[in-house]
């Protein structure tokens, strides 16, 4: 096996496994550009935007493009409704995806997929944040609480309806707890907008 069969095989072990990569990150692995190059000028890998790659029959859903928006914006936090649909307590299928960033955060320019920005002041921006791996990728994102909080803190926004709706389906499936919920909202400054909906949607009288 030559060298260039060695380095190409190499690539496409690691996109089979990560989706999608950077060049950077190509490099730091030990592709040199002169392969990545040539994959792509034979098909063998897909040029998604600049510096940025995946297998060209590599499944694409709507999760994917998290993907290559952290990719692309390391800050960027997975936020609203783009979360919201994530965790599947709402139909909202948004057409851009809705990322946190903070006051005096740039907002970087994508072709691809378009962008929603959420600028998140201290606490609210770093406060009650996970991850999930998406196609080997760990992906920012706020949790679920935290997710609904910020719909009722921002209406103009999200919604109510939106945000109502997102907070019966999370209820409903168990996906949170009352008293979690309400600690967290606390601490993200939407409590009293919140309370009187999940005092509706949990009262058994």
């Amino acid at each position: 096996m030559t060298e260039t069969q060695t380095q190409t095989d190499k690539l496409i072990a690691f996109l089979m496994t990560h989706s999608m990569a950077r060049s950077n990150e190509l490099v730091r692995y030990g592709i040199t550009p002169s392969t990545l190059s040539r994959a792509v000028s034979k098909g063998l890998v897909k040029r998604v935007s600049r510096g940025l790659y995946q297998l060209p029959d590599a499944d694409i859903d709507a999760s994917t493009s998290f993907v290559e928006v952290v990719k692309r914006i390391p800050k960027a936090t997975i936020c609203l409704v783009s979360a919201l649909a994530y965790y599947e307590v709402t139909d909202q299928l948004p057409r851009k995806v809705w990322i946190a960033i903070g006051p005096k955060d740039r907002a970087s320019r994508m072709s691809y997929p378009p962008l929603r920005f959420v600028r998140f002041r201290e606490p609210y921006l770093s406060q009650d944040k996970t991850s999930v791996k998406i196609s080997g990728v760990n992906v920012p994102i706020y949790t679920l609480e935290k997710c609904l909080a910020d719909a009722f803190r921002n209406p103009k926004l999200v919604d109510k309806s939106v945000a109502i709706e997102s907070l019966r389906n999370a209820l409903e499936s168990r996906k949170i707890l009352p008293g979690t919920l309400a600690e967290v909202a606390k601490r993200n400054g939407a409590w009293k907008k919140l309370m009187p909906y999940l005092e509706a949607l949990t009262f058994d009288g």
